[in-house]
């Protein structure tokens, strides 16, 4: 067996071969199956994407209105689930909140019939139905109310907004909204995908595979960026600070969040159709001050640092996007994995067809021929 040189975190090593996402980071480019995300940003909406990613093309008109229409049959959350949520502690972190409660799916739905397109196309549609579903709910059950239900006459990004605020949503934030869903859909094998594949290459159900997805992306140094974000526009406070705060920032080394991409080397994409929906967003219901701290803070960042190809990521304006649409800080990562649960399912998917579990080596650094010492001469 060929060893390969030792990588920590196995980075830049090939973990398999997949034809759902690509990323070309010299060029600031990603590819959904082929279709670049400024394309399915402007054109497609949430589900239509979740259906390319899953099944590898756009569906038909009659495909996409019955893949909706089991959506929407789906959303609703068994009792005995919602019971179990309001036992959590309303302290508890929503992802944490998500992560059980997405486990617990499989007490009602798995069978394990992995050799079943049927029992594959209900575990897909069940997790993006049901999945917003325990996100909303959970929110409302911690602040001591009853969730509310889901609403069969509105699309899935206005339905997920009226579940969590229990207001119908303006049309322009629910597309608004819809869009930031399809720029988190995927990218590629990131550490939460990674987590879903190993999980899948075992093959348990879909929806363990999806909780330890869920798992991994609640970590700080995978999901929850943009909320850092947003707590160091507040620190800033004003734009005449953002000088000062990146050049202590830069002489102390510390990391400046919603910057720097281990891919790209341009400004990541996605950030730049977020800029353009926050603009938008901010045109049609007001400007948030910490928008203006985030123009300047960019600006520095590319005088500072632009030339060793740091630059916004997606988290940047994300977390403002969200803010605006008055969804509560820590619910920015749970809403990252509504969105990817598209890219895991693609990827779950695809690892079935060509399964082989995970199993990577290691470099032995232990020592070798120790004596057992009795525990009285110890």
């Amino acid at each position: 067996m060929k060893v390969c040189e030792y990588q920590p975190g196995l980075e830049g090593i090939p973990a398999a071969r997949s034809a759902i996402s690509y990323v070309n980071g010299a060029e600031g480019i990603l590819e959904y199956r082929g279709i670049r995300i400024e394309e399915l940003a402007t054109h497609s909406n949430f589900l239509e994407t979740a259906y390319l990613l899953i099944w590898g093309q756009l569906p038909s008109p009659a495909e996409l209105e019955s893949f909706q229409q089991e959506v929407r049959y789906h959303r609703r959350i068994k009792y005995r689930i919602r019971d179990m949520m309001k036992c959590f502690p309303e302290s508890g972190h929503p992802m944490d909140a998500l992560q059980a409660s997405a486990a617990a799916l499989g007490l009602f739905y798995s069978r394990r019939a992995l050799d079943n397109p049927e029992y594959i196309r209900e575990a897909v549609v069940r997790l993006l139905a049901k999945i917003p579903t325990m996100v909303a709910a959970f929110q409302l059950m911690r602040k001591g109310n009853d969730p509310v239900q889901p609403r069969d006459d509105l699309d899935y990004a206005n339905n997920f907004l009226y579940m969590l605020t229990e207001r119908e949503p303006d049309p322009f934030a629910a597309r608004v909204f819809d869009v930031c869903l399809t720029l988190h859909a995927e990218h590629t094998i990131n550490a939460s995908t990674f987590s879903a594949m190993v999980t899948a290459s075992t093959l348990t159900d879909p929806y363990a595979v999806m909780a330890s997805a869920v798992g991994t992306l609640a970590g700080p140094l995978h999901g929850g960026a943009n909320e850092e974000v947003i707590a160091m526009l507040e620190e800033i406070g004003s734009v005449e600070n953002v000088r000062p705060y990146v050049e202590s920032a830069i002489e102390n080394k510390q990391k400046i969040m919603g910057f720097g991409h281990r891919v790209y080397k341009v400004k990541d994409p996605r950030a730049v159709i977020l800029q353009e929906l926050a603009e938008k967003l901010f045109e049609n219901v007001g400007y948030d001050q910490y928008y203006f701290i985030a123009l300047e803070l960019e600006r520095v960042i590319e005088e500072k640092l632009g030339h060793k190809g740091i630059y916004a990521n997606v988290d940047f304006y994300s977390g403002l996007v969200y803010r605006h649409l008055g969804i509560p800080t820590d619910l920015f990562t749970p809403i990252f994995a509504i969105a990817r649960v598209a890219g895991w399912l693609a990827h779950w998917k695809e690892q079935l067809a060509v399964n082989r579990i995970f199993r990577p080596t290691q470099d032995y650094v232990g020592e070798h021929n120790r004596s057992y010492v009795p525990i009285e001469k110890r």
